[in-house]
């Protein structure tokens, strides 16, 4: 399996005053940090290798963690440095320890999906990128893609049009070239590179079968909780 850039580097202001004095990733979910259960749930699907990117209280991150072999896995750090410089901005400067591709994971998302097959699709593709989509029809988030017979039409978190059913599902790949589109030591988003990808014709799609739960908002970590309390988390 490609390695997984996990993107944990917010502040989590929706969170607050929760994460003022520890970073989202830590948020404990039933008495057990959440960054926990995410890499359980990497290493269950076949995963080993693993970026973190992080900077807000980021080193709370690496003493709670370590070296992942607690987990099964290999875990490396990439810290933002003394400025945030965005999502994309965070890959671009892991490049050197993220090899030719690599999966992409927001640090607050806990996603129920086939990684196997994902790589798979971002294999066959041939594309530079693959962007995860999800039938949201505007139930769990506002729907920013537009999404017909297997392809992604259009994707912008800003400008929405009722063609958009579908929502960035939380889960990406990237071939290391796309990283070039990425301006060093500059402050860049993720969406944003999705966008230039698309427009050029390089940006895959593929349609997860169940909904993604998240821990960005205190409404998503109750809903996580009832996932979870179903048994929903392998052992």
């Amino acid at each position: 399996m490609l390695p997984v850039a996990i993107l944990a580097g917010g502040l989590a202001t929706r969170l607050r005053p929760l994460t003022e004095t520890i970073p989202k990733s830590l948020v404990e979910i039933d008495g057990e940090p959440f960054l926990w259960r995410q890499l359980r749930l990497l290493r269950e699907n076949g995963l080993k290798r693993v970026v973190l990117c992080v900077s807000h209280l980021g080193e709370q991150v690496r003493d709670s963690v370590g070296d992942g072999a607690a987990f099964g896995l290999r875990i490396d750090y990439s810290f933002d440095g003394a400025e945030m410089i965005g999502t994309a901005g965070a890959l671009k400067r892991a490049e050197a320890l993220l090899g030719e591709s690599f999966f992409v994971l927001y640090g607050d998302s806990y996603l129920p999906i086939d990684w196997s097959a994902v790589e798979s699709a971002f294999l066959e593709s041939g594309k530079a990128g693959l962007m995860t989509v999800y039938r949201n029809e505007g139930q769990w988030d506002t729907s920013n893609v537009e999404f017909v017979d297997g392809q992604i039409l259009a994707y912008n978190k800003r400008l929405r049009t009722a063609r958009m059913r579908h929502i960035d599902y939380g889960l990406g790949v990237l071939q290391s070239v796309a990283l070039a589109r990425v301006p060093a030591g500059q402050a860049w988003d993720l969406a944003t590179l999705y966008g230039d990808l698309l427009n050029a014709g390089e940006l895959a799609g593929f349609e997860a079968p169940h909904r993604f739960y998240e821990i960005g908002s205190f409404s998503g970590i109750e809903e996580l909780r009832a996932y979870l309390s179903q048994g929903r988390e392998s052992a």
